[in-house]
């Protein structure tokens, strides 16, 4: 018997041993509103505390669409709330907003003044930070098309297969007269390149299934009706590395890359020494160097033990030793 479970916001989770499908469901439209953005941030709260979920995989429960883009009426609102102002002075705003938000006692009132609107998109931007930086892997299933915070969403995922069809993915957000506001202008860039998103996003033309991978915005292009099946094949797959591992990955390449090399190799030397000292590289390593000296020669180099090991997600281990 499928072990549903629905959450306020639209989240519809099943277990699949250590993977977790979620089907965001945004109504008739299938889109995202503030609602269903403060049940993912929930859901990451659950995920970065607990240790039985190695990936995640979000599809949406709209047949057609992944997420069909932001809830345009909570942009709206949002908007009447923030002070014509110069765009240094919001600049200010937008900073006090990331501080107030941190501040538990402080947050609840300000949320009901002009403060409001930006303390909601700095949780968002938290919230996809967050996927980045945790040791669980975020698999985008994109059933369907993906517009605005659909893409953006699905940018924040590590890896992103979307079905084959009649869909699209994009930022058309300039034809609203605003910018990407979920993290387009950011991610995307890196994704694609800086000036095939510039151009992305100065037309706000969306791109095909079989445009979206040439130009690497998603990973592969599925059969829909293979989409969940494929989805989880590879969120098993990937998911049995060494969560330590991964977590120091993700933080390394999406907090590291966009720095200068000196201050991105300081990240990297950061999360290097966090895992080397975790009990799971310790064991591995201390498996390895048995092998080693067991056989006479590197364990790698011989390809049946590596392909064991991909397959495993981890160096195979002939002692009592285990991996976490």
């Amino acid at each position: 018997m499928k072990n549903t479970r629905i959450r306020p916001g639209g989240l519809e989770m099943d277990n699949h041993g250590a993977v977790l499908l979620v089907r965001l469901d945004g109504g008739p439209h299938g889109i995202m509103g503030l609602a269903m953005a403060d049940a993912l941030a929930e859901l990451v709260d659950e995920l970065e505390s607990g240790q039985e979920v190695k990936a995640v995989i979000l599809t949406g429960a709209h047949p057609g669409r992944f997420i069909g883009h932001a809830d345009v009426r909570w942009l709206q609102e949002g908007g009447t709330t923030i002070p014509s102002i110069a765009r240094g002075m919001t600049s200010a705003v937008a900073y006090s907003a990331a501080t107030v938000r941190r501040m538990p006692l402080v947050a609840p009132v300000a949320a009901f003044t002009p403060l409001g609107g930006a303390m909601q998109l700095d949780k968002l931007h938290n919230t996809f930070m967050r996927m980045n930086r945790c040791g669980v892997l975020f698999i985008g299933a994109l059933n369907g098309s993906a517009l605005g915070l659909g893409s953006e969403l699905a940018q924040a995922c590590d890896v992103r297969l979307m079905a084959d069809g009649d869909f699209i993915i994009g930022q058309p957000e300039v034809l609203l007269g605003i910018p990407p506001g979920g993290g387009g202008t950011q991610r995307l860039t890196r994704l694609v390149g800086a000036h095939r998103a510039l151009m992305m996003m100065l037309e706000g033309r969306p791109a095909s299934p079989a445009r979206a991978l040439e130009i690497g915005l998603v990973d592969e292009v599925v059969a829909p009706d293979r989409l969940i099946e494929r989805a989880l094949e590879l969120a098993q797959y990937l998911g049995a590395r060494p969560r330590d591992a991964i977590r120091a990955i993700k933080r390394a390449v999406y907090v590291g890359g966009s720095m200068s090399l000196e201050d991105g190799l300081h990240v990297e030397r950061t999360e290097f020494m966090s895992a080397l000292s975790g009990d799971s590289s310790q064991s591995l390593m201390l498996e390895y160097m048995d092998r080693t000296e067991h056989e006479g020669d590197l364990p790698l180099y011989e390809p049946v033990i590596f392909e064991q090991a991909l397959k495993l997600g981890h160096f195979p281990f002939t002692s009592s030793r285990t991996v976490k």
